[in-house]
């Protein structure tokens, strides 16, 4: 039996349970949704966006599914103490795939502001989340998607209107607990309009040290004149499983900033589709994946121009020791009529040991003549040099072996604009290189 077929069973059987326990707006897709999905099953590796990724694979191990919403007995503002110091975040916490609503202290959100539950949002203002959910994210064109659409009952919401600043910077923290193997199943919905700004943090940890599958689809809108920084940090463990799809929209003279970084997983596939929809519009890729022993890290994606004036730059480092696999497949599309266009992606990759794996395909596609397009990657080793001339000073060379490796990834670092949480990510890069982020310090139940 193909590995799909236990989650056709799943929704056909539970489907009344599944829409009881969301809202109409999130329901009225499903259907459509489970469609697409019975029609397609997952992709195999012949498929060019997965030939790196075994999806059936990784979805065939038989996972508990909390349809029934049953409430996790914890209270994550207690056992969880992982908050950035100093950048003063309004912090908030996805459970598994439910969003905790117990917060203690409300933060103070501008008039009209919304930051919650989606299904409760969805249930409360109808006529504005039907405007967006589901509208990027297209069942037909990708199986996750339209899995996640069947099965995803809540998530989180953050709703930015019209000239509204949003100063405090928003965590969100996905954490994944669970005493049996579990399948969490999530949605993210950001929504800038007009001339809003917001910066949104979200991390995913884990735990519990039993084998997690997450599906997670986020879907972004920033308006005209609106801008957003959107950092993803990823910091589970070896036996979790990730699947997520990023689709963001930008209308004219908007800006975004999109940064992924992979500092602890078991597999990753990254998917990131942005359109430049108005004239103007201005975005900056970059990603960061530091990966050992068996991990995976595979990032597909599509930055798409489609009207004129729009500016791109992608930056993506992968550093892989030991037997880790890395694959990177970007893609820039410029549209027949997008001029003007300027646009640069690059991919740098080290691989420390033999046995790492690195698979990169930059990809150009133009149909307009006055652009200025540029692409290119590389993958290495450390430099033998380097080390050397660092022994000869004086440096240890695991030391030098240290420095030279966090080198390389500082550049994706130095892209993020809040300063607290880039010196809190050089500290993390740094312990992850010496080995020393197996436990998070912050944590309650790590100190048990």
């Amino acid at each position: 039996m193909k590995a799909e077929q236990q989650y056709i069973d799943l929704f056909q059987q539970h489907e009344v349970l599944i829409d009881q326990q969301s809202s109409e707006v999130m329901n009225a897709l499903r259907k459509d949704a489970f469609t697409e999905f019975k029609l397609r099953g997952f992709p195999s590796k012949k498929t060019e966006e997965y030939r790196y990724t075994d999806v059936d694979k990784l979805f065939r191990p038989n996972y508990g599914v909390n349809l029934k919403r049953m409430e996790r007995l914890i209270n994550p503002y207690e056992i969880f103490k992982c908050d950035v110091p100093r950048m003063r975040t309004a912090l908030y916490f996805v459970v598994n795939d439910s969003f905790y609503t117990a917060c203690p202290t409300s933060a103070l959100l501008p008039e009209g502001v919304l930051l919650g539950s989606l299904k409760e949002f969805s249930s409360a203002r109808p006529e504005l989340i039907r405007k967006y959910y589901g509208q990027l994210a297209d069942s037909s064109k990708d199986s996750i998607t339209a899995l996640n659409t069947c099965l995803a009952q809540d998530g989180f919401l953050l709703y930015v209107p019209k000239n509204r600043t949003v100063d405090k910077p928003i965590q969100l923290v996905n954490i994944l607990r669970s005493d049996c193997d579990l399948m969490a199943n999530r949605r993210i919905l950001v929504i800038l309009e007009e001339g809003a700004r917001a910066q949104l943090l979200v991390c995913d940890h884990a735990i519990d040290k039993v084998n997690f599958l997450t599906t997670q689809v986020v879907e972004v809108f920033v308006g005209e004149h609106a801008s957003l920084d959107f950092y993803e940090l990823e910091a589970t463990h070896t036996k979790t499983v990730r699947f997520s799809n990023l689709y963001a929209d930008q209308a004219a003279d908007s800006k975004l900033l999109l940064n992924g970084m992979t500092l602890q997983n078991g597999k990753t596939r990254n998917m990131t589709q942005v359109s430049l929809s108005g004239k103007g519009s201005e975005v900056n890729l970059c990603g960061m994946a530091i990966a050992d022993k068996n991990e995976q890290v595979d990032n597909h994606t599509l930055i798409d121009h489609l009207a004129t004036d729009c500016t791109s730059n992608e930056l993506f480092k992968y550093m892989l020791d030991d037997r880790a696999i890395g694959a990177f497949a970007g893609k820039i599309l410029v549209r027949e009529g997008a001029q003007r266009t300027v646009s640069q992606e690059t991919n740098k990759n080290l691989c420390v040991t033999k046995e790492a794996r690195m698979y990169t395909q930059p990809m150009l596609e133009i149909y307009a003549d006055d652009v200025k397009c540029a692409h290119g990657s590389t993958v290495g080793q450390l430099d033998e040099s380097a080390l050397f001339y660092m022994q000869q000073r004086g440096i240890p060379r695991q030391e030098a072996r240290m420095l030279l490796m966090f080198a390389f990834v500082n550049e994706v670092i130095d892209t993020i604009a809040l300063d607290a949480l880039k010196e809190r990510l050089h500290v993390l890069v740094e312990k992850r290189f010496r080995g020393q982020l197996d436990q998070c310090d912050g944590c309650a139940i790590c100190k048990k």
